[in-house]
């Protein structure tokens, strides 16, 4: 993958800006690539599980809602970067972003839409001091994002007895759901398409 998995690659085919103005609520999140011992590496977060958050355990980028004080969705995902996470992308290489997606908690009427970000961190990993909604903080390496033999189907029981396609990383971590779609569509724009159910 080092041979697309570059940031004058990416650059290339994201989209750029901010997003659009949204009448309803809306969210950004921020997808952070270093360069690692392994290669391209994103940095997620594990969700802490708590009572009443629908994303309770998951892994996700970090990021969250749009605030009345963020100027735009770059903005957004940079703040809550910094909130859950310590680190400050403000001054990394922002290379774009991917489609808006439509999130809300599977089953309920609640919409939000999302927007994510995604920068370029130089230099060493950045020291990552987490808030009280992140369980952990993991590098993942991409070469494990296009591993086929990660591909998995999810049970969620919340959601009845349905499963849903994941790429399972860590320990029995998954990424599935909404971060798997913002996977699935960035890497179709380099033409590299995961060959995973969406």
């Amino acid at each position: 993958m080092e041979d697309i998995f570059t940031a004058n690659q990416l650059t290339d085919v994201l989209l750029p800006g901010t997003a659009q103005p949204h009448d309803g609520p809306s969210a950004a999140v921020a997808a952070a690539i270093h360069e690692g011992e392994r290669g391209a590496e994103l940095l997620f977060i594990e969700r802490s599980a708590q009572q009443g958050d629908p994303w309770s355990g998951q892994m996700a980028f970090p990021g969250g809602r749009t605030s009345a004080i963020d100027v735009n969705s770059i903005a957004t995902a940079i703040r809550e970067t910094k909130e859950e996470l310590g680190v400050d992308l403000s001054s990394a290489r922002r290379l774009g972003r991917l489609s808006d997606l439509e999130g809300g908690p599977r089953g309920t009427r609640q919409r939000l839409r999302v927007t994510p970000h995604l920068f370029w961190v130089p230099g060493d990993r950045p020291a990552i001091t987490a808030n009280h909604e992140v369980a952990n903080a993991l590098w993942i390496p991409v070469e494990q994002l296009v591993d086929e033999a990660r591909y998995i189907e999810h049970p969620y029981p919340l959601l009845g007895s349905d499963s849903w396609p994941g790429i399972k990383i860590e320990g029995e971590r998954v990424i599935w759901g909404l971060t798997l779609r913002m996977l699935v569509d960035l890497f179709t724009r380099l033409g590299r398409p995961l060959s995973i159910r969406s």
